[in-house]
C-alpha cells in the first residue's frame, strides 16, 4: 500500500484562523485522492455484509486477522454499489458456489474513498473469485487433515450398522420437501417393513446450520440407546445451500457420534466433508429410505433362506429319527419277548427239579429202609421174637421220622418255590413298567413334535395366503405386466408395448404411446 503524507502549509499561529470539521475533513479527502489516485487489489476477510434491497448497494465490513486469527489487526468499511454488486456477487457465486458471506476470505479491487459525514471507506471494483476457490479448497484440507489427526475421520464408518435398523433418529427441517419425501418413502414401502421415526429439527442451511445441527447430534447421543441409527438428511439445493456440510463442527460431531450416521444431503456432485466422515453416504433423502429397505429385504432374504434350510435339517432330523424309534422299538420288542422266553423256561425247569427231588429222596429213603430190615431180619433171626417189639416201635419211629422230615421238605419247598415265582414275577413286573414308560415317552415326544412342525407349517401357509396377488388385488391393488412379466420400472416399457393390467374383476389390455419419466430429487 503505497505510503502518504499530508501537504503542510506553514502559517503563524497569529495569522491561522480556526477550521471546521467539514473543512478539515475536505483536506482530508483531497489529500487521500492525490495519495491514492488508482485502484488497488487487497486481501482481507468479510466480517459482515449488508445487502440493501431497497436500494440494491451492498454494504460490507472487512478485516484483517494477520498471523493470528483469533485477534483484528485492521478493519474497514466498503460499499459495492448497486450497478456492481449484482454482477459481482452472480460471477462469484457461480465461481465458487459460495455467495459473499461473513467468514470468506476474498481478493478484491478497490478504490480509496472518504466522505465528509461518514468516514473512510472502500469503494469494490472488482472480486477475484479464483482467490476464494483456492482458500475454501485450503479450508476443507485443513478440515480433512484436522480430523484425521484427531482420529474422526474414520470413527464413525468403524461402527457396526445393525442388519436391520428399525429405530431412527433423523436430524432434518420438518418442513422440508426432503423429509417429507423420506419418511413417504419410508413408511409406504411395497413390503410392508415398519419403521420408527424420531426427528429432531434442526437448521440445515445458512451460517446458523452447524451450531443447530450439533445440538441435535448432542440430544440423539443422550438418547442413544433408543436408536439403531442416526440419518441425517436435506433435500435437493444449490451448493451455497449445502455448504454448511463442510464445516469442522458438524463433521466432528459425525465422527463422535455413538451411532452410524447416513446421511442423504441431496447433491451429486461433490460430496461434502459431513458425507466423507459419515458411515454411508446416499445422494437423496429418498436414496436414504431405498437403501434402508434394501438392507431390511436383504435381510429378509437370509432369513427366508436360513428357515428353509433349517426346515429340510428338521425333516432329514425327524425320518432319521423316526427310523431310529422303529428300530429301537423292534429291538426292545424282541429283547422283552426273549427275556420272558427264557425266564418262562427257567421257571418251568426249577418247577419240574422242585417236583421230582422230592419223590426221589422219598424212593431212596425206602429203599433203604427195606434194605435194613432185610439185614436185620437175615442177621438177627435168633433175636426176631425178642426184638419184635423194639422193631415194631423203631420202624413207628422211623415212619414219623420220615414224615416229619418229608413235611419238613416240603414246606421248605413250597417256600422256596414262592419266593422263586415272586421274585420272577416282580422282575417281569418291572421290565414292563420301563417298557411302558420309555414306550409312552417316545410316544409323547414324537406326538409333541409333530404338533410343532404341524404349527409351523400353518404359519407358513397363513404367510404365504397373506401375500397372495390374488388378495393384494381384492384389497384395491393392480398388477401391471408385459408379456407376462411384472414389471417395476418404467425403463421395462418400449413405445408400443401391450401392457396388461389385472384388477380384482377384470383384465386391462393397453397400448403404450408415451412414457413420462419423473426425475428423482
Amino acid at each position: 500500500m503505497s505510503q502518504f503524507y499530508f501537504r503542510q502549509t506553514i502559517v503563524s499561529e497569529e495569522l491561522q484562523a480556526p477550521m471546521s470539521l467539514f473543512e478539515l475533513h475536505q483536506q482530508i479527502r483531497d489529500e487521500l485522492e492525490l495519495a491514492f489516485p488508482d485502484s488497488y487489489w487487497v486481501v482481507a476477510e468479510i466480517s459482515q455484509i449488508s445487502p440493501d434491497k431497497r436500494s440494491g448497494h451492498c454494504y460490507v465490513t472487512l478485516v484483517d486477522k494477520g498471523a493470528d486469527t483469533r485477534q483484528v489487526v485492521a478493519q474497514a468499511r466498503a460499499t459495492i454499489w448497486s450497478a456492481r454488486f449484482k454482477m459481482l456477487s452472480q460471477h462469484f457465486e457461480s465461481k465458487t458456489g459460495q455467495p459473499l458471506k461473513a467468514g470468506l476470505k476474498i481478493l478484491f479491487q478497490a478504490n480509496v474513498r472518504f466522505h465528509e459525514q461518514y468516514g473512510l471507506s472502500l469503494d469494490i471494483q472488482n472480486i477475484d473469485p479464483n482467490y476464494t476457490i483456492g482458500d475454501l479448497a485450503r479450508q476443507r484440507q485443513e478440515t480433512l487433515k484436522r480430523l484425521e489427526t484427531e482420529g474422526l475421520l474414520t470413527s464413525n464408518k468403524e461402527l457396526e450398522l445393525t442388519d436391520v435398523p428399525q429405530r431412527l433418529a433423523v436430524i432434518s427441517s420438518a418442513t422440508a420437501a426432503g423429509y417429507q419425501d423420506f419418511i413417504h418413502q419410508l413408511h409406504h414401502n411395497s413390503y410392508g417393513y415398519t419403521f420408527h421415526t424420531s426427528l429432531f429439527p434442526a437448521i440445515v442451511q445458512g451460517n446458523e446450520a452447524p451450531a443447530s445441527v450439533t445440538k441435535a447430534m448432542r440430544l440423539i447421543a443422550k438418547y442413544k440407546d433408543r436408536f439403531d441409527a442416526i440419518v441425517m438428511i436435506r433435500g435437493g439445493g444449490s451448493q451455497t445451500d449445502l455448504s454448511c456440510f463442510d464445516d469442522y463442527s458438524i463433521a466432528a460431531a459425525i465422527g463422535k457420534a455413538p451411532l452410524p450416521v447416513l446421511t442423504g444431503i441431496g447433491h451429486e456432485r461433490d460430496e461434502s466433508i459431513a458425507d466423507l466422515v459419515a458411515h454411508t453416504r446416499l445422494k437423496t433423502p429418498t436414496a436414504v429410505a431405498n437403501y434402508l429397505i434394501d438392507r431390511f429385504r436383504s435381510a429378509e432374504e437370509r432369513a427366508e433362506d436360513l428357515y428353509a434350510s433349517i426346515r429340510m435339517f428338521t425333516a432329514q432330523q425327524l425320518n432319521l429319527t423316526d427310523d431310529k424309534l422303529d428300530h429301537l422299538r423292534l429291538r426292545l420288542s424282541n429283547l422283552t419277548k426273549g427275556f420272558l422266553a427264557t425266564g418262562r423256561e427257567q421257571l418251568e425247569t426249577l418247577s419240574r427239579g422242585i417236583l421230582v427231588k422230592p419223590k426221589a429222596y422219598l424212593d431212596s429213603q425206602k429203599y433203604n429202609i427195606s434194605c435194613l430190615e432185610r439185614d436185620m431180619q437175615a442177621t438177627t433171626k435168633d433175636h426176631m421174637h425178642e426184638q419184635e417189639k423194639q422193631l415194631s416201635e423203631l420202624a413207628v419211629c422211623v415212619e414219623g421220622k420220615a414224615q416229619r422230615y418229608l413235611h419238613m421238605k416240603e414246606h421248605e419247598l413250597n417256600h422256596l418255590t414262592h419266593c422263586v415265582e415272586t421274585e420272577v414275577r416282580e422282575s417281569i413286573k418291572q421290565t414292563e413298567i420301563r417298557f411302558a414308560k420309555q414306550s409312552d415317552k417316545l410316544t409323547f415326544a414324537t406326538s409333541r413334535k409333530m404338533q410343532t412342525e404341524q404349527h409351523r407349517l400353518s404359519l407358513i401357509e397363513a404367510s404365504i395366503q397373506a401375500n397372495n396377488p390374488e388378495r393384494l388385488l381384492l384389497r384395491g391393488y393392480t398388477l401391471t405386466l408385459v408379456n407376462g412379466k411384472i414389471i417395476k420400472s418404467i425403463k421395462q416399457v418400449q413405445d408400443g408395448d401391450v401392457v396388461e393390467t389385472r384388477m380384482q374383476d377384470g383384465t386391462i389390455h393397453s397400448l403404450v404411446v408415451n412414457k413420462d419419466t419423473h426425475d428423482t430429487p
